[in-house]
């Protein structure tokens, strides 16, 4: 095929490829339209037929997902093509990977069809071939490295606390912080109308609704479709949406950047990411609780039998020299009666090169715990003393939440205002009632103010169900009642009820054992016995290990 013409009398005809990297670039740059320019100009020069003409606005040319990309080149390999040649201002337009480019640039060539450079003119000969993949080898080499300064600059950019771009995670919105030069540095804030939505998914998680316990992430999506709270964009909420709020550090004020690559999409290490600084919506206590929470629901850390199983302590007892999991083994005595211990699985598995540990008869065991917890814990002066630190937190926790019932209140008031001004502007004549625009912003005025006016009900509802306070004797009836059962071995309340109370039982020796509990849950549990709201007395469900504060062990 020559210029002029690939049979006698029949012109050339070209496509015309036009690319820019950034959307930034195809909204504001030139380069488009000078791109079209300087084409059409070689084509006229040519004698050639701009026949067809594909802009690819804001794709990188390091891969061939692009749209346009794939039009033009599905064009190109029909038979007969639909045109004879491909314009493009540079080889790095087309393609920033040496390897795809000469597939592409060979694969054309099988259908007929060239790849022309009008600032790169080369011809069909060895020498011309091997300077277009130098030229292209360069390109690839010069993407990387614009990639690699400009990730850099983006890191470092998170790290002083401004946002790179994209949009903002829910809960947030983006506003200016301040202005460089030309450029106005954006930060992230916290947008009240979501982030009161985020709280409230923390609070099911972690403590339940008033009236069930802590929630799955099924449940959660559930009642919160249940109740008509919406996402962002208006739609139902599901499983995924939940987990990927309830394990994203942004939300305790660590929002992290570059943790997954572009290209492959797998996770990067932690010593790649840029963390950045935001407003937090819940405390990095809760986060780590629902975190802590999720894991040990995870059937890939926890088997069913250490939930369901009928021993005492399995799951929750360990050896005190290596750390190992203490694992029941049976055996059989002198007079040919069986018994059961807990024994280090280290020891078990590997000998005792692996590690010193002892085993335990596993009566003893489960009633020392069972007597330390009923003599030392359920004392009822000692969890008066605990209950009325929790009831300390009730006003403050109270204030918090009326404030930003102010904060919903006063936002679903400017709403209101703003649709006011724009229904006077229409009955004076100053706006048309049919302009589409004006819709749009009637409608998002309208989802703005209902959404506060619900989000401030729920809010204050929530603050009405304060628990109420527990008296004296409330709290020797639980201690009296949690005694009893505590020696039931007939029920199941028994094995829930210490797992409720005791995280960790660590054998020490023979004689000694340091058992280690979450005063948070303790507090739980005794806030619901009396009918409570333990969630509306500001309580999470903890994973800390805290009333053992002296680190005082069971002898």
């Amino acid at each position: 095929m020559t210029d002029t013409a690939r049979h006698a009398g029949v012109q050339t005809r070209a496509a015309l490829y036009l690319r820019v990297s950034t959307g930034r670039q195809a909204t504001n740059d030139l380069s488009i339209p000078d791109q079209r320019r300087q084409l059409e100009a070689y084509c006229e020069a040519k004698g050639w037929e701009a026949a067809v003409e594909y802009v690819e606005p804001g794709n990188t040319a390091t891969d061939d997902r692009r749209p346009s990309f794939q039009s033009m080149i599905e064009a190109a390999l029909i038979k007969p093509p639909a045109f004879d040649v491909i314009v493009v201002h540079s080889f790095s337009r087309f393609f920033r990977d040496q390897f795809q480019f000469e597939f592409y640039v060979r694969k054309l060539a099988k259908n007929g069809v060239r790849l022309v450079s009008i600032t790169q003119e080369l011809g069909d000969d060895p020498m011309s071939m091997m300077m277009r993949q130098i030229m292209s080898l360069f390109d690839e080499y010069q993407s990387r490295e614009n990639a690699k300064h400009t990730l850099r600059a983006m890191k470092e950019n998170a790290r002083q606390g401004f946002w790179n771009g994209a949009r903002p995670p829910i809960g947030y919105r983006i506003v200016a912080a301040e202005q460089r030069g030309s450029k106005i540095k954006k930060t992230l804030e916290i947008d009240p109308l979501q982030a009161e939505v985020i709280r409230t998914i923390y609070r099911w998680a972690l403590t339940g609704d008033g009236e069930r316990g802590p929630m799955g992430l099924k449940t959660i999506a559930t009642r919160l479709n249940d109740q008509n709270i919406r996402t962002r964009d208006g739609g139902r909420w599901g499983i995924s949406a939940v987990h990927q709020i309830l394990t994203r550090s942004t939300y305790m004020g660590e929002h992290r950047f570059n943790t997954r690559d572009y290209l492959t999409k797998k996770p990067k290490p932690e010593s790649d990411h840029a963390i950045m600084a935001v407003p937090p919506i819940v405390s990095k206590a809760d986060y780590d609780a629902v975190r802590a929470h999720l894991t040990s629901r995870n059937p890939k850390w926890t088997p069913p039998r250490v939930s369901s199983g009928p021993n005492l302590l399995t799951g929750i007892c360990f050896c005190g020299a290596c750390g190992g999991a203490m694992t029941l083994r049976t055996g059989k005595g002198s007079a040919g009666g069986r018994y059961r211990y807990y024994a280090c699985s280290t020891r078990a598995r590997i000998g005792s090169t692996g590690c010193t540990g002892m085993s335990v008869p596993m009566d003893k065991l489960d009633d020392a715990v069972v007597a330390h917890l009923e003599t030392r814990l359920l004392d009822p002066e000692r969890l008066t003393l605990l209950m009325e630190q929790l009831l300390d937190r009730r006003e403050e926790w109270a204030d918090q939440r009326r404030g930003h019932v102010a904060e919903m209140r006063k936002r679903a008031t400017e709403a209101e205002a703003k649709l006011n001004r724009l229904y006077e502007a229409i009955e004076n004549g100053m706006l048309a009632p049919d302009d589409a625009s004006l819709k749009g912003r009637v409608a998002e005025l309208s989802s703005i103010r209902d959404q506060a006016q619900a989000d401030a009900e729920r809010i204050s509802a929530s603050v009405d169900r304060l628990a109420p306070t527990i008296t004296a004797e409330s709290l020797n009836r639980f201690a009296t009642a949690a005694r009893r059962k505590l020696h039931d071995r007939t029920s199941g309340y028994r094995r829930d009820h210490l797992r409720a109370l005791t995280q960790r039982v660590e054998v020490i020796s023979k004689t000694e054992a340091r058992i280690i509990g979450s005063r948070t849950e303790l507090l739980r549990t005794l806030a619901s016995s009396d009918g409570g709201n333990y969630a509306a007395v500001g309580g999470v469900r903890g994973f800390e290990p805290r009333w053992r504060t002296r680190h005082d062990s069971n002898v």
